[in-house]
């Protein structure tokens, strides 16, 4: 299956990228990629980690022409930057074939990702346009593995009807899937002013999750448990202010500053439930001085760090690593049980659900912070927890 993956993807230009770092200068990060050249071939993938695809896709994208030119932009800032400590074993296959129709690049794509997936390979997707986050769901269709889908965006790209097959409509493209495997959507820095008030009526009726822009920038702490516990997360590049990524037509003056979106791309790199990672909408054509390519390189650098720094430690298995607390609330309406690991300082928590099959309660694990054991401590149940309970019911 790798030889035919490997038909899939175009080799890397290393002249055309302006790399002519030493060959055997392992300092930097372009140092330590498996490349897909010409002269290489396709890379070797055992042992490899990571996966850094180039998909120069933009038919879809709405009002963004010109991100399509956005993967080898990216590549030349990130090659430059010095390796982190422990990086973790890293390909870059090259830029993905783009069919001839796009649902045809999305069955390619998600066919590539489903494989990668399942050898334990972690893609990085760079956009492109967000729609291919469509074809990232897919994947895990394939495998038939249900997904939590994390946003990073200024609007939720729920769309409608008339725009379902565009970037802004990911989402809904998604929902309409059937089977269906998505369990939740989660966005985070959503601004207001972007959104409808019937998106806002359907993430509710569909017990979806929003962090809005101001909520996320006072505690941005509180975000890590909703990446910890997502399999997918989607970056879309407008979710950034134009001073500090002036690279997309969307972007605007409000949004995440560099520090905040490196924060996030962190989180998601450390977090072992996140199986794939993509960043979207980079327009070259709009962008200043390189400024939002090598910030997309920083973030990416990021990734990779918290992947180094990666655990896939569960309270459930490993119990004498952690303390463990009870709640009881509402006249003892409700029990739960926290979670707090002695090694990393992350907690979890329990949410009950009935086992229709088995006909009995079992307990479904979710990641939280101290503050939500601090809110049940105060005799009110955790918003997180809540909307875990209220979604595992309608299931």
């Amino acid at each position: 299956m790798e030889e035919n993956i490997a038909t899939y993807f175009a080799p890397l230009d290393l002249d055309a990228l302006e790399y002519n770092l030493p060959p055997d200068d392992n300092r930097h990060i372009g140092g330590n990629l498996r490349l897909h050249t010409e002269k290489n071939g396709f890379p070797d993938l055992d042992a490899v980690r990571v996966a850094l695809i180039g998909v120069p896709e933009e038919r879809n994208a709405y009002n963004n022409v010109g991100c399509s030119l956005a993967p080898d932009e990216i590549r030349k800032a990130f090659y430059r930057l010095y390796r982190m400590e422990d990086m973790p074993a890293t390909a870059d296959l090259g830029n993905f074939r783009i069919g001839k129709e796009t649902n045809d690049t999305y069955h390619a794509l998600s066919e590539t990702l489903a494989f990668l997936i399942r050898k334990r390979i972690v893609p990085v997707i760079l956009g492109g346009s967000q729609d291919l986050t469509y074809a990232n769901y897919l994947a895990y269709e394939q495998l038939q593995e249900v997904v939590n889908i994390t946003a990073i965006d200024p609007k939720f790209n729920i769309g409608n009807k008339l725009s379902e097959n565009s970037s802004e409509a990911f989402v809904h493209r998604i929902i309409l899937r059937q089977p269906n495997y998505l369990f939740n959507y989660s966005n985070l820095g959503y601004q207001s002013y972007f959104v409808s008030p019937d998106d806002v009526a359907l993430m509710e009726k569909l017990r979806f999750d929003a962090t809005r822009l101001g909520v996320l920038q006072e505690d941005i702490r509180q975000c890590e448990p909703i990446l910890r516990d997502s399999s997918i997360v989607s970056i879309d590049m407008a979710a950034v202010r134009f001073s500090d990524a002036p690279g997309c037509r969307q972007v605007s003056p409000n949004g995440l500053n560099g520090k905040e979106i490196c924060t996030l791309a962190r989180y998601a790199g450390a977090a072992g439930r996140v199986t794939s990672f993509g960043i979207y909408e980079y327009n070259p054509s709009c962008d200043i001085a390189g400024q939002s390519a090598l910030l997309i390189a920083e973030m990416l650098w990021y990734f990779l760090e918290g992947f180094s720094i990666r655990s896939n430690e569960q309270p459930d298995i490993l119990q004498e690593n952690c303390i463990k607390y009870i709640v009881e609330l509402q006249q003892r309406l409700y029990q739960i049980n926290f979670y707090e690991s002695k090694t990393s300082g992350l907690w979890w928590m329990e949410v009950p659900y009935a086992d229709k099959k088995a006909k009995f309660e079992r307990m479904y694990l979710i990641p939280c912070t101290r503050k939500d054991y601090e809110t049940a401590c105060q005799g009110e149940l955790p918003e997180r927890w809540l909307s875990t309970y209220q979604k595992l019911e309608k299931k």
